[in-house]
């Protein structure tokens, strides 16, 4: 009967076979998953795109201001002395009414540009953004001044007004907080389009 094999020192361990080590000579041999890449901001790619937004998305404010002063109600108020006009009673709300609807619209506007932002899809990120937050200040700032100027035109002073007349008062915004509803509702739909999407590069690379 021959003899079963012995492990050093002279023990017998039957025909069980001796387990091996596997060295480290073929641990590249075994396949290992890669860390997939953290994505970054692009600034450099972007900044250029995110330029043309501000500049284009500041265009927008010459229809708001051009459709607030068609919307917008004029006050009924009556020539005092030394140039002085008092609104009627019930006219004095519409002063609330036309920031109302400059906010609604600048509001509404801020929705649309949030929406065409996001469809870019190669340059969605942080800078995107930026640039569409200045953009949209600068189209409520537009959107007011040349809003202003269409209602002035609309409602003109009568060439010789007497004391006591009623007069037709232009609409006007006398609050610059009004310019901060466009940029705040570019974020909001921006934000809430990045959130909802859950990919760590937002689909930049499904462009």
């Amino acid at each position: 009967m021959a003899d079963s094999p012995q492990a050093p020192g002279g023990e017998s361990h039957g025909t069980r076979a001796v387990p091996e080590r596997i060295g480290d000579e073929v641990d590249h041999l075994i396949p290992h998953l890669a860390e997939p890449p953290v994505p970054r901001v692009v600034v450099k790619a972007d900044l250029l795109p995110a330029i043309s937004a501000v500049s284009l998305i500041a265009l927008l404010g010459l229809p708001v201001g051009w459709v607030w002063s068609r919307l917008a109600p004029p006050q009924q108020s009556v020539l005092g002395p030394k140039g002085s006009l008092t609104p009627l009673l019930v006219e004095s709300y519409h002063g609330f009414d036309a920031i109302a609807i400059f906010m609604l619209l600048t509001f509404g506007a801020g929705l649309l540009t949030a929406s065409v932002l996001w469809r870019m899809r190669r340059r969605r990120g942080p800078v995107l953004l930026i640039g569409g937050v200045l953009g949209s200040l600068v189209a409520a700032w537009l959107g007011m001044q040349m809003g202003a100027s269409f209602a002035a035109g609309m409602y003109q002073m009568p060439p010789n007004p007497q004391l006591g007349d009623l007069i037709t008062v232009a609409p006007e915004i006398n609050t610059a907080w009004v310019m901060l509803a466009q940029p705040l509702a570019v974020a909001l739909g921006y934000g809430l389009a990045a959130s909802w999407n859950g990919l760590d590069d937002l689909g930049r690379r499904l462009g």
